[in-house]
């Protein structure tokens, strides 16, 4: 009877298990396939993921541990029996209630969730005072990425008083180097230099108006007491009439002059098309093989680049430069520094969005990352932020976002790469929306010596890093421009090609911001290149290296 009972029970177990086995490959095969294209491009979204409790048993004893928030992505979070909220950022309660109980009890990485969410407001309005709470608490623990967070607060002023000495102090904090460091009195230096400039030229700038206004009321006290004769100003009247003439001939000649220019200019700006073109075919491309790039001491890891360049619009106006800018950039990137390149042309939106996603899979602790962006951009407020976004080929006219890659959905996933050191290079417009950091106090890396550059390097290579580099900032961005390039790549191109030695990140920035001023100056046009963090994406003040092969 024994063997009988223990017969059925196993036969019960077999079958219990070869249900839950099918029901399991049945919702992975559901996961794995998605119904739609639409339901794969929600599945691809960065959701606060809070996974369920894990069932333990000490000795006789069986119990199941607290429920874990992650960030993952919607698909990877229904795989795991995760619970999330789908991508709707009305307001951060739902938010708040994955990652609160946590930081409530003392996860200082929890903590700087949560001064995320303060701070972005998730389509709300932001919380500073919160935000910087939340941080403090994570920054007094040593969390690096709440040091810079609160940096950034400092030095921008947000739910507290603007003071960059604070802020410099916390971003010396978060970058590990003791306060009486040469590199960092070096930068506080500058700093203090700095603001002494800005002040002696604010004023000589009032020394100079206040002279102007003395010689104006001199000018009139003397022809009030009539102190001059009629013919004197007379002549002071002709003369004063010739140069306003001379004035404005001038200007009708500039008037002139930018008025052609404006005409040949293209901007990165989209504009719907009459009548929809068929999409374009996507095309993927990869070149070169990933390996530890090492210099002496130094190991600065492999350097992957995803490029992205879409310029073929089926609804909108089609581009003249990207493709070029791009295929050359993958290919200086590939001979010159040994990047392995992955390079993708006329991008719809779920491939952008998968050629991001599946960087997460690829990429290692210590490698390198560089995703260039080329092609349309665009902007839509939402009560008092400002949201950015990529355009794929396939995107609809403005205003309807519906088919864009946002912003969001980039620095999300950025945030979840193991890759320490990641830089962001954008040719578009609005591009630097991206981030809602301020171009904090870095340190340049323009260093004077080899010892100082080594110094430098040494500091800076451990610190995780998301940064920056954009054409416009937060403006449109010329598309045209000399030998099939835009401005900006035409610049970007250059510097990097004359390079050879380790260039840094602000040093690269700094080698192309006056030249692409200067040439878009030619058109009449302002844009200036924004070099910052990305915020929110696990920056902790480390840098980017680009590092030419036999330096």
């Amino acid at each position: 009877m024994h063997s009988h009972l223990t017969s059925l029970r196993l036969k019960n177990l077999r079958s219990v298990a070869l249900i839950f086995g099918a029901m399991m490959f049945s919702s992975a095969d559901v996961a794995a396939k998605p119904a739609n294209v639409q339901d794969e491009i929600s599945g691809l979204y960065v959701v606060d993921c809070l996974l369920p409790g894990q069932l333990r048993k000490l000795g006789r004893t069986t119990y199941m541990t607290a429920r874990r928030p992650i960030k993952t992505t919607a698909a990877d979070c229904n795989i795991r029996g995760g619970e999330y909220t789908a991508y709707d950022r009305a307001n951060y309660k739902t938010a708040l209630k994955v990652w609160m109980p946590a930081a409530e009890q003392g996860d200082p990485e929890a903590q700087v969730n949560v001064g995320e969410i303060f701070e972005k407001g998730l389509g709300g309005t932001p919380n500073y005072e919160a935000a910087l709470i939340w941080y403090t608490k994570a920054a007094e623990q040593g969390n690096k990425r709440g040091q810079f967070n609160l940096g950034t607060m400092y030095e921008q002023g947000l739910g507290i008083e603007k003071n960059q000495v604070v802020a410099l102090n916390w971003y010396r904090k978060a970058w590990g180097l003791p306060e009486d460091s040469v590199m960092f009195q070096s930068v506080a230096n500058e700093q203090q230099a700095a603001l002494r400039k800005q002040l002696e030229d604010e004023l000589a700038e009032k020394n100079a108006q206040l002279n102007l206004l003395e010689t104006q009321i001199k000018s009139l006290e003397a022809k009030n007491k009539g102190l001059q004769s009629t013919q004197a100003l007379n002549t002071q009247q002709k003369s004063e009439l010739a140069l306003l003439k001379g004035l404005v001939k001038g200007l009708r000649e500039s008037q002139k002059e930018a008025k052609t220019k404006l005409e040949g200019l293209v901007l990165r700006t989209p504009v719907a098309v009459s009548q929809f073109e068929a999409p374009t075919t996507v095309e993927m491309q990869t070149s070169g093989s990933a390996g530890d790039i090492k210099l002496d001491d130094l190991n600065f890891g492999k350097y992957y680049a995803l490029i992205i360049g879409n310029q073929d619009y089926a609804m909108l106006n089609d581009l003249s430069t990207v493709r070029n800018d791009v295929k050359q950039l993958a290919d200086l990137l590939d001979k010159q520094y040994g990047f392995e390149v992955q390079l993708l042309l006329n991008g719809d939106r779920l491939s952008v969005m998968k050629a991001v996603n599946a960087l997460s899979e690829k990429l290692e602790e210590n490698d390198n990352l560089l995703i260039y962006y080329a092609g349309h951009g665009n902007r839509i407020s939402t009560g008092e932020r400002e949201a950015g976004y990529w355009l794929p080929v396939n995107a609809n006219p403005p205003p309807d976002d519906s088919s864009w890659v946002p912003n969001e959905f980039v620095t999300n996933h950025l945030a979840r790469l193991k890759a320490r050191r990641v830089f962001v290079i954008s040719d578009s417009c609005y591009a630097g929306l991206l981030s809602s950091s301020p171009g904090y106090l870095f340190f340049s890396g323009q260093q004077k010596s080899e010892k100082q550059t080594k110094e430098y390097i040494k500091y800076k290579l451990p610190r995780r890093s998301r940064l920056l580099l954009t054409s416009g900032g937060d403006r449109p961005v010329i598309d045209n421009g000399d030998n099939g390039h835009s401005v900006f790549a035409t610049a970007l191109l250059d510097r990097l090609k004359s390079n050879n030695r380790i260039l840094a990140a602000p040093e690269l920035f700094q080698g192309i911001k006056s030249k692409v001023t200067e040439e878009a100056g030619k058109y009449e046009f302002l844009q200036e290149p924004v070099y910052k963090s990305i915020k929110g994406a696990g920056h902790e003040i480390g840098d980017f290296f680009f590092v030419p092969k036999g330096v």
